[in-house]
């Protein structure tokens, strides 16, 4: 059923925008830079200097009750350590602690890891004339990643994507079930934090076990098994959902522009470009929520307090009043400052790490098959409120 062209009218619940939401998104950026859903209760910003400015002042804009719609509505009891719904001070002292799982040399570390994992999805795909890119390595490869990262056991992983996929996805015009919580429970990961207590070790869990910091109420202390359960469930769910999200963007869109792609297959030096440009015009997670702590005003109206808003990355990261030729996509294009990873406080900790597997799986990919077209009938967007991305996405390379 076709949206209605003349009613502004956006929902992030219904599908029919999931596919192609740009028209409906530059319609708001224009018409209605500040949007409310009466449907829904919630209200919705879309230009770039709204969204930035929403992200870097957290004493309005709440992260304490979530950044998914139907968590900020349910205001629910969000678990302690759930490290991206948290406001600072609290987050500002978990986060330092978790810095250092991502630091530059850990990341470094990581490269010939992921290359190898890479290496060892696609080459058993030479010769094949149609393979789904999704389930060949868009799906595997961030939550193996962040495992090496981790060292979140190999028999704990795929059970951890499957129940983390299942707690996001909707049925159209549904929302995500928060009736049981947002906890994901991880026996395998649980077992291996016992074990690293006993047989400690240079690695993430480890110094997460023994460093010692001052918390919130002032205490000096180290983590509890529980918080590092919640750190590490928390980064290994966010890492999942969105990385293996851009694989799948990076493919679709460069079967949309041949051309560039063949300059990418000829001068790999572009690559990382073309990743940040993908990471631009089509951000895994198109909006994120915040709850409304006091009243503020946009565009001469005000947004009281208590109200949810969402801040509408994707939209933002289109605004003309930003970019040149917004909609186009360029690979040489001098990006600058995109809001995909956010900005301020929850400035997405992940970002180098989602960059460099982006950069080895489309290298990886290139050196394969310079070419290839996209079994559009058979792709399919999987359906949820907060993330949008490919369930299907089969290549054709023969």
């Amino acid at each position: 059923m076709p949206v209605d062209t003349d009613a502004l009218y956006w929902d992030p619940y219904d599908a029919r925008f999931a596919a192609d939401p740009w028209p409906v998104w530059k319609r708001m950026r224009e018409e209605a830079p500040l949007y409310y859903n009466d449907k829904h209760d919630f209200y919705a910003i879309t230009r770039f200097a709204d969204v930035e400015r929403a992200f870097t002042f957290p004493e309005t804009f709440s992260s304490s009750r979530g950044s998914i719609l139907e968590l900020i509505k349910a205001d629910m009891e969000i678990p302690p350590g759930t490290l991206i719904f948290e406001d600072p001070p609290v987050h500002d002292i978990h986060r330092k602690l978790i810095a250092r799982v991502f630091s530059p040399r850990r990341i470094s570390a990581l490269e010939p890891l992921v290359r190898q994992f890479c290496v060892d999805c696609l080459d058993p795909l030479a010769g094949q004339q149609r393979f789904d890119l999704i389930e060949a390595l868009g799906a595997e490869m961030p939550m193996k990643v962040i495992g090496m990262l981790l060292g979140i056991p190999e028999s704990g992983q795929a059970a951890f994507r499957e129940q983390a996929d299942a707690m996001l996805r909707t049925e159209d015009g549904g929302k995500m079930d928060t009736s049981d919580g947002i906890v994901i429970t991880h026996e395998a990961l649980g077992d291996y934090i016992d074990w690293r207590v006993q047989h400690p070790s240079d690695d993430v869990i480890t110094e997460l076990l023994t460093t010692e910091f001052e918390d919130e109420n002032g205490v000096t202390r180290t983590l509890t098994r529980d918080e590092i359960m919640m750190y590490v469930t928390v980064l290994a769910g966010a890492g999942n959902e969105t990385t293996g999200r851009l694989i799948g963007w990076m493919a679709s869109t460069l079967a949309r522009h041949p051309e560039q792609r063949a300059e990418l297959a000829a001068d790999p030096s572009l690559i990382p470009g073309a990743v940040e440009e993908v990471l631009r015009l089509e951000p895994p997670g198109p909006f994120d929520g915040r709850y409304v702590k006091q009243d503020v005003e946009f565009h001469g109206q005000t947004v009281p307090a208590g109200s949810a808003i969402l801040l509408v990355i994707g939209a933002a990261n289109r605004d003309p009043e930003r970019y040149q030729d917004p909609d186009t996509f360029d690979i040489r294009r001098k990006v600058g400052l995109h809001l995909t990873f956010a900005i301020g406080p929850h400035y997405c900790l992940g970002a180098a790490l989602a960059r460099l597997e982006g950069r080895i799986a489309l290298e990886e990919i290139l050196k394969r098959w310079p070419s290839w077209e996209v079994g559009w009938n058979e792709a399919k967007l999987q359906q949820t409120s907060s993330v949008r991305g490919w369930e299907r996405l089969p290549l054709l390379v023969g």
